[in-house]
């Protein structure tokens, strides 16, 4: 997480942004936007996807890491400024599902 914050403040001097809850709210949006439109591509339901140049299957790869990266970096940014433990939520939320007769909710 030290990593995501050192590159957010990063981002923040570079462009003069005022890194708050909005500000993580949208870039989450826009990247979940870019993991689609890289998904798609790489299924097929976008242009790139018919073997044209930007058709090549490792470069569609690398894109959707590089996305995806993007998103969960920006996730664990917004988790933070909102004061929740990731980790801890996860397991709190999913862990759930794994113990037989624990009360869940969905």
């Amino acid at each position: 997480m030290d990593q995501a914050e050192a590159v957010s403040e990063l981002y923040a001097k570079a462009f003069d942004v005022e890194r708050d809850g909005m500000f993580y709210f949208g870039k989450l949006t826009e990247e979940l936007g870019e993991v689609s439109a890289a998904y798609l591509k790489t299924a097929g339901r976008a242009r790139g996807a018919d073997g044209d140049a930007d058709g090549d299957a490792e470069a569609m790869k690398a894109d959707r890491e590089t996305e995806l990266a993007e998103l969960f970096g920006f996730l664990m940014l917004f988790a933070r400024y909102q004061g929740v433990d990731l980790g801890a939520a996860f397991d709190k939320k999913w862990g759930a599902y794994l113990t037989p007769d624990a009360e869940r909710s969905t």
